[in-house]
C-alpha cells in the first residue's frame, strides 16, 4: 500500500487534487471513478513531469513533453465524453507553464471563433507539428478525435523513449572523451613543463621518448591557443557549409555510407518515418499527403529527396515498395515489410511494425557500439597517459644514473 498524489476533475469542470492509499496507479483512479471525478494526474509526486528547471529560460519555449503531457490530458478528458472546449479549458488550469497557458487560452479561442480544432493547432507550428494537425484534422473529419489523440499520445512515447536512450546512452561515452582529453591537455600544459625546468638543470642528454614528450608540450604551451583558433574556425566553416543544399546533401550522404554509424542512422530514419508514416495513414490521411508530410519531418535530405521519390511513384500508381526499392536508400527489410503489407490491404499495420523492429535494432545496435567503444576509449586514454609516465620515468632513472 502506497500514497499516490492525484488530479482529476469533477462533475462541475473544476479541478481537484489530493492524496490516496492504493496498491497502484490502476486501483487509485478506480477509487476516483466511483467518487465521479476523472482522473488526469496520478502519481507518487505531487507532480508527474520530471526534470522541471526553474531557470527563466526554460519557461519561454514549449518542449516536446510538455506537448505529450498536454495530449494526455486533452484525450483523457475527451475520451470521458467532455466538449472539446471545455476539455481545452480543463488543459489550462491544469498547464503550470505561463507559454503552455497562453497558447491553450488561444486555440481555445480560435475554436470559439468558429475555426477548426486542427487549424487553431496550426498557428502553433513550434508545439504542434504537421503530423500533430493532420492528424487531429483527420480525426475531426471522420468523427475519430479521441481515438487520434489516443494515438498521438502513443506516437510521442514511442519517439520520446527512443529520443531518450540515444542520449543517455551518449552521455557516458562523451563524458569519457571529454575527461580524457582534458586529462591529456592538463598534463601537457601543466604538469610536464614542471619537470622540463628540473630535466634541463639536471645537464644530461635525455631519452628520445621523452625529448619527444618535452616537444609536444612546448608546442602545446606556446601554439595550443592557435591551434585551438583553428578548430573553431574549422568548426564554423563546416556548419556554414553544410548549411549549403549541396554540402548538406553530401554531408547527409557521407552520414549514410559511413562504416558503423551509417547503418545505424539509417535504421534510425527509417524506424522515425515508418512510425510517422504508419500513424498518419492508420488515421486516414491519404497516403501522397502523408509522404510530403513525412519528407518534411526527415532530417536527412538524401532520405528527404528519396521518400519525394516514393510520392511520385504513389502518384503513378506504382505503390510504396517499388519506388522505394528504387531509391536504393531503404534497407531490404523495410521494403519487403511494406510490399507485404501493401499486398495484405494492410499497410499502415506493417508500417507500424516495421518502426517496432527498427526500434529494437537501433537500441541493440548502439549498445553494441557502445560496448565497443568503452574499452577502445579506456584502453586509448591507459595508453597515451602511460606513454606520458614511462617518458617521466625515463628521463628521472637517465639524470640519476639509475639502472632500468
Amino acid at each position: 500500500m502506497a500514497t499516490f498524489f492525484y488530479k482529476a476533475v469533477a462533475k462541475g469542470g473544476g479541478v481537484v487534487d489530493g492524496n490516496m492509499d492504493g496498491t497502484d496507479e490502476g486501483t487509485v483512479a478506480l477509487k476516483l471513478q466511483d467518487l465521479g471525478l476523472i482522473p488526469i494526474q496520478i502519481g507518487t509526486k505531487k507532480t508527474s513531469r520530471p526534470w522541471k528547471f526553474d531557470f527563466s529560460w526554460s519557461f519561454q519555449k514549449v518542449r516536446s513533453k510538455e506537448v505529450m503531457f498536454l495530449t494526455q490530458e486533452l484525450s483523457t478528458l475527451v475520451n470521458a465524453g467532455l466538449p472539446l472546449d471545455r476539455s481545452l479549458a480543463i488543459c489550462k488550469q491544469l498547464s503550470e507553464k505561463p507559454v503552455l497557458q497562453s497558447m491553450v487560452e488561444d486555440v481555445l479561442q480560435g475554436i470559439r471563433q468558429g475555426k477548426t480544432f486542427a487549424d487553431s493547432l496550426a498557428t502553433h507550428p513550434e508545439a504542434f507539428s504537421k503530423l500533430f494537425v493532420n492528424m487531429v484534422r483527420a480525426g475531426e473529419a471522420s468523427g475519430s478525435l479521441p481515438i487520434v489523440l489516443d494515438r498521438l499520445v502513443e506516437f510521442q512515447q514511442s519517439a520520446d523513449e527512443l529520443k531518450s536512450y540515444l542520449i543517455s546512452s551518449l552521455i557516458y561515452p562523451a563524458l569519457l572523451s571529454l575527461v580524457g582529453g582534458a586529462s591529456i591537455v592538463i598534463l601537457l600544459n601543466f604538469v610536464i613543463p614542471k619537470f622540463a625546468q628540473v630535466f634541463q638543470d639536471a645537464g644530461k642528454a635525455l631519452p628520445l621518448p621523452t625529448q619527444i614528450l618535452l616537444t609536444a608540450s612546448e608546442f602545446s604551451k606556446s601554439y595550443g591557443w592557435a591551434f585551438a583558433l583553428s578548430m573553431a574556425i574549422a568548426i564554423f566553416g563546416f556548419i556554414r557549409l553544410i548549411g549549403t543544399e549541396k554540402g548538406r546533401c553530401n554531408w547527409d550522404t557521407f552520414k549514410l555510407k559511413a562504416p558503423i554509424f551509417g547503418d545505424v542512422l539509417r535504421k534510425i530514419e527509417v524506424a522515425r518515418i515508418s512510425r510517422t508514416l504508419g500513424t498518419l495513414v492508420h488515421n486516414a490521411v491519404p497516403l501522397v499527403q502523408s509522404l510530403n508530410i513525412v519528407k518534411e519531418i526527415s532530417s536527412n535530405t538524401v532520405v528527404s529527396r528519396s521518400i519525394s521519390e516514393i510520392a511520385e511513384g504513389v502518384k503513378k500508381g506504382e505503390g510504396v515498395a517499388r519506388p522505394m526499392e528504387k531509391t536504393g536508400a531503404f534497407p531490404p527489410l523495410a521494403i519487403h515489410l511494406i510490399q507485404v503489407g501493401e499486398e495484405t490491404g494492410r499497410l499502415d499495420s506493417m508500417l507500424l511494425e516495421l518502426a517496432k523492429v527498427y526500434d529494437k535494432e537501433v537500441r541493440s545496435a548502439i549498445k553494441n557500439l557502445i560496448a565497443l567503444f568503452e574499452p577502445v576509449m579506456i584502453l586509448s586514454m591507459g595508453l597515451m597517459v602511460g606513454v606520458i609516465v614511462i617518458s617521466m620515468l625515463l628521463a628521472i632513472v637517465s639524470i640519476n644514473d639509475v639502472p632500468f
